[in-house]
């Protein structure tokens, strides 16, 4: 285990959710990220048309271990 983490900060994108957007943003990380330790929601947003909701965006940090 490290002594160091690294904190990134993401945007995750959703049609369905914002809980959906932030896994997606976690998701993305963890393709090229390895030790990721925890997540961090930062904001909520969303775009809308028409009155309803189209894109759930989701802020998130993402911390992971710095390999020593």
């Amino acid at each position: 285990m490290s002594n160091v983490a690294k904190v990134i900060e993401l945007v995750g994108k959703s049609d369905k959710s914002w809980e959906d957007a932030a896994a997606n943003a976690v998701k993305s990380a963890a393709r090229t990220i390895h030790g990721i330790s925890g997540v961090e929601v930062q904001n909520m947003t969303a775009k809308v048309k028409d009155g309803k909701i189209v894109v759930y965006k989701t802020t998130v940090k993402i911390a992971f271990e710095v390999a020593s």
